[in-house]
This record gives C-alpha cells, structure tokens and sequence, in this order.
C-alpha cells in the first residue's frame, strides 16, 4: 500500500511539472512572437515622437480603441516580466496604423492592480506623454515605455494594466497593449519572505512524509516477527520453607495428612 502511495505521488509530481513546462514554453513563443513583431516596428522605422515633460491626466478617460490600430508590447531581456520594487523597467510598444488616417500618440500610462479583483487599485503610475508623434497610415512604430513601482511595495504577483492614447481626427481612442502578471521583487535581490516560507513548507513536508514512510515500515515489519513461547515448569518448594515452618500448623496438617495416606 505504501509503495503504491508513493508512485502515486511521484507521477502527480510528473505530470505538473510537464504541464508547468507546457506552459511556459508556449508563454516564451508568445513572447518570441512578439518581440519579433516590435523588432520589425523598429526596422521599419516610424516617428517615436519627442517624451514631453508636462504631465497631464489621460487615466481619467476611458476611450473605445480606433478600428485598424492593433498594439502589441515586449519587455526586453525581460520574459519573465520581473519588476524590482523602486527600479525603472522598460516596457517597448508596437504600434500599427492599418487604417486611412494618420494616428497621432498622445501618451502611454499604467497602473498595478491586485491579481484576484482589478478594482483593487494598487497604484497609479506616472504617464509618459509624446510631443510630435504621429503614425501615417500603413506604417508601423513602436514606443518606449518607463514606469517604477513603489519601493514599499510587498514582493509578489501583480495584474498590470497598459494603456496608449492617441487621436484620429482629433478624436481621442485608446488601446491596451497589455493586461497581465507581473512579478514584483524586493530590492535586495529574487528571493523574499514568501519564497523562504514555501520553500521551508516543502522541506517540511517532505522530512514529514519520510518519517511516515520510515513508521509504516517499522510497524510492518514488528508484525512479521512472532511473538516468543512461554514455558511453563513444575513448581519447586524450597527445602528451607519447611524448615521455618516446623512446628507450626502448616507442618501438623501436613503430617496428619501423610499418617491417612500410610
């Protein structure tokens, strides 16, 4: 029973680490694809637009995207999409103008939410606005985009949502290229208190199962092995008994007894 127990456990632990394997491999083509798509934005060339400094509120808006313009992002030498908390990331946006009018960039900015609800607002972070950014149509372009979280925020999983406004004929649309996970990290280094507590679980766990394995076979093997004879002998009377009870009603009886017997 115990050893189909374990086999049990170890192909479950085989069969979520090839579907773990499975999906990574198909997250890093998605991200190849991409990446090869913001490259060719790149080659092809387009207006990148100068990054202004006035700051202004495009978050409040919420617009329809325009018909013909599809957005993809990457972040470079960045698959796994860490974010150290406090440290500057770079996020680079393709953009494609399929439509009959020119689309002019007016800025790109995101927030954090948490992972389970996005009307957890985390944080808003600051919008980065283009002067001069234009996109004709037919033409592609890509857009790099900056942002930091707060270096007070705790190391764990994140929903981060990205959104770039334009204009078409001066009226405003917007796309989000990008609504997903991302890892925040603390600022000294991969490992946080949440990793050390799983990691610490899981040895835990394992040294908790070895002892239950080691105490299954101790008591199997306590059954195998037969329990001892007990022997039984005739029963002696010490001589020196008799001896301390001379004289006394023990020894009349018996003697009485011995004079009937003759």
């Amino acid at each position: 029973m115990t050893k189909i127990r374990v086999s049990f456990i170890i192909a479950l632990l085989l069969l979520s680490s090839s579907f773990f394997l499975q999906v990574a491999r198909c997250q890093s083509e998605s991200d190849s694809e991409d990446a090869e798509l913001v490259a060719e934005t790149v080659e092809e060339g387009g207006d990148l637009g100068i990054v202004g400094d006035d700051v202004q509120d495009f978050g409040s808006g919420n617009y329809s995207p325009a018909p013909g313009v599809e957005t993809v992002c990457v972040f470079p030498k960045n698959a796994a999409k860490t974010v150290v908390a406090g440290k500057e990331t770079e996020v680079l946006i393709g953009m494609k103008n399929e439509g009959d009018q020119t689309v002019k960039v007016l800025a790109v900015h995101a927030s954090v939410h948490l992972p389970f609800d996005h009307r957890m607002l985390v944080q808003n972070l600051s919008a980065q606005v283009f002067n001069n950014a234009s996109i004709p149509p037919s033409v592609q372009a890509a857009f790099p985009y900056i942002f930091a979280v707060s270096k007070f925020l705790q190391a764990g999983t994140f929903d981060l949502v990205g959104t770039i406004v334009y204009e078409i004929d001066q009226l405003p649309y917007q796309n989000t290229f990008y609504n997903g996970t991302i890892e925040v990290t603390e600022a000294g280094g991969l490992v946080s208190m949440e990793t050390v507590f799983l990691v610490s679980l899981g040895i835990s766990l394992l040294v908790f199962l070895g002892l239950w394995i080691r105490g299954q076979i101790q008591n199997l093997s306590k059954k195998t092995k037969k329990a001892p004879k007990v022997e039984t002998g005739t029963r002696s009377v010490d001589a020196s008994m008799d001896e301390w009870l001379e004289g006394t009603a023990y020894t009349q009886s018996k003697a009485s007894k011995s004079k009937k017997k003759k």
